[in-house]
């Protein structure tokens, strides 16, 4: 297909939107982020000639989503409420059609304890882990673990709650401010070497990223308030090497269940080996995040990255 026929076909899906509510904001401990990232999405869908709008998910979200009228939505909700399948099977019940992955997957995902288990349940390379509770023998799993290891919620993401420990009282310490968060809390071994995170957009691996963070780890305000952090695209990797980042990321993201876009992040050790640490079904969209920049290695602008993901969710209407 040549380009004008392509735009010819592009434009005809855009037509075929109707009206978008950009769901952003929540009440998760992610809220922040959300409105960013929604604003952002709403801001760049309005450039591109969608008809959208913003909505700020709080309170009774069946009577607020029962009040609007909209032909889609495009989820820009971060974490509980967003990430977890609830506001996707409030969706599927009043029959409108959503961005990103299904109830199922998504409430799978957001969970790293059972995202590992179906993980290691395929061979798939992932850290060590150990669940912890307050009769957890600390000295025990910090032993399990390699004697160094992140403390993390279950079920939070943009590193909230997360801690690196390397005795028994640190890891005492960070599991009573990590149940701030969540009621499960694993401990992973820590995976020392290079950081990476591959994009999924519909069905395709985009080009990993590397993350460079000054701080002892990619933790909160390395991802969204310093500007110290280095970002590399592609990764700087041999091409068998991220031929292989990329084939795990869709792996990883398919056996979940996932699908339309999303991000798999993953460490790779002094040896090469990769190891995958989570997968995220609404990866963040603000200035700082990853999906957008690797959308951009391969020719996508902003706007063109979410009306592909809107896209998608035409196939919706014809089921």
């Amino acid at each position: 297909m040549n380009s004008t026929s392509y735009e010819k076909v592009f434009n005809d899906s855009l037509n075929r939107l109707g009206k978008v509510a950009v769901l952003l904001g929540g009440v998760s401990a992610e809220r922040e982020i959300s409105l960013q990232s929604g604003q952002a999405v709403l801001a760049s869908l309005i450039e591109c000639g969608v008809d959208a709008f913003g909505v700020d998910i709080q309170g009774n979200v069946i009577q607020q989503l029962d009040a609007i009228e909209c032909d889609r939505a495009f989820i820009a909700l971060h974490g509980v409420g967003g990430e977890d399948g609830k506001i996707q099977a409030i969706l599927e019940s009043m029959g409108i059609p959503y961005t990103g992955s299904d109830v199922a997957s998504s409430a799978l995902a957001l969970n790293k304890i059972r995202t590992k288990l179906v993980w290691k349940g395929v061979n798939l390379p992932t850290p060590k882990f150990e669940v912890l509770s307050k009769e957890t023998d600390y000295s025990a799993v910090l032993a399990a673990l390699g004697g160094n290891c992140f403390i993390k919620p279950a079920s939070e993401g943009s590193s909230l709650g997360m801690r690196r420990v390397s005795s028994e009282e640190e890891m005492k310490s960070a599991y009573e401010y990590a149940v701030q968060f969540d009621a499960e809390i694993i401990a992973e071994q820590t995976i020392s070497g290079r950081e990476f995170t591959v994009s999924i957009l519909n069905g395709k691996a985009l080009p990993s990223i590397e993350l460079r963070a000054k701080n002892d780890f990619y933790d909160f305000d390395a991802k969204y308030i310093s500007d110290e952090t280095e970002y590399v695209c592609p990764g700087n990797l041999e091409p068998k090497a991220e031929q292989e980042i990329q084939e795990y990321a869709l792996e990883a993201f398919n056996v979940l269940g996932c699908k339309g876009w999303g991000r798999v992040d993953f460490m790779q050790n002094e040896s090469g080996q990769f190891y995958l640490l989570e997968a995220n079904t609404v990866p963040g969209m603000t200035s700082h995040s990853l999906v957008p920049m690797a959308a951009k290695a391969v020719g996508l602008s902003f706007g063109e990255l979410l009306t592909e993901i809107l896209v998608s969710t035409l196939d919706s209407d014809a089921q």
